[in-house]
């Protein structure tokens, strides 16, 4: 082989070898420098006791703007042109912008739901279709933990468009109970007595206290409306905790009205479920 040709490739060989060396540096400590520079401004806004919801949403899309500046970077080391590759990203960029018009609609959904704050992280809120503990607002989507430990994704855009509820704003949230008994039993009484029940059950609210009303009657039971308050972390355990403490004093207890359950999506009982019950003679 001519000993130009090989001194040539030789070179070649060399000039790629080189840029790749650097590729590989500047990657890394590009990413090490990112990663840094995240964490240091993380801590600086929890130092500052800034809202966790605001520091993962800033985290998040700096992040994504910062591995984009260290692929240009990149691009330029390898001796690719960045103008003309600029124009071609401005290019693309317009024609993924049409053909992803929901995605952009979940990030312009996200920044709303930052500014607005209708929740935050660590909320228990209803929202989308899913119920559940917000674990993240990212850039394109909600990150829950619904209520049987399930990690569900739910569109920023589709959380914006829907009703949100948020059990999370007030102090306390109040549990619904139906309750029978029969008409030849002491009603003042089973009512102080279920009174009493109540307020020894662990989280069970004084404030506001809990409620016992007479709900609807017929010709064979009377029903009692059953409403302990609490705090929305322990409803459920509340809701276990009530049912539990009315045995041996009410024929029969059972969940009523607007509640979530275990598979994360809301539910409401109807009161015309109570026609369901057996008669008794």
């Amino acid at each position: 082989m001519d000993q130009e040709v090989v001194n040539g490739l030789v070179t070649r060989g060399t000039e790629i070898g080189i840029s790749l060396l650097k590729g590989a540096a500047v990657f890394v400590v590009g990413r090490w420098a990112i990663k840094f520079a995240m964490n240091l401004m993380s801590n600086q806004m929890q130092q500052r006791k800034m809202d966790a919801t605001i520091i993962g949403y800033a985290v998040n899309t700096i992040t994504v703007a910062l591995n984009i500046v260290l692929a240009i970077v990149l691009l330029g080391v390898f001796g690719i042109e960045t103008t003309s590759f600029a124009a071609f990203i401005a290019a693309a960029g317009f024609a993924i912008g049409a053909a992803w018009g929901g995605l952009l609609g979940n990030l312009a959904a996200g920044a709303f739901l930052i500014v607005l704050r209708p929740f935050k992280t660590g909320d228990m809120i209803s929202a989308g279709g899913v119920t559940g503990k917000v674990v993240e607002i990212g850039l394109f989507v909600t990150t829950y933990l619904t209520p049987d430990n399930v990690i569900t994704f739910v569109g920023n855009s589709k959380i914006l468009g829907s009703t949100v509820k948020n059990y999370s704003a007030s102090d306390s949230r109040r549990v619904e109970m139906m309750g029978t008994l029969h008409h030849s039993d002491n009603v003042e009484a089973t009512m102080a007595e279920v009174r009493a029940r109540l307020l020894k059950i662990p989280n069970v609210l004084t404030d506001p206290a809990p409620e016992v009303n007479i709900h609807a009657f017929s010709e064979w039971h009377l029903t009692l409306a059953i409403r302990p308050y609490t705090h929305s972390d322990h409803y459920f355990q509340v809701q276990f905790d009530t049912a539990a403490a009315m045995r041996g004093l009410l024929v029969g207890v059972r969940p009523h009205g607007h509640g979530f359950h275990a598979d994360g999506e809301e539910g409401e009982e109807s009161e015309g479920a109570e026609g369901g019950e057996e008669e008794e003679e």
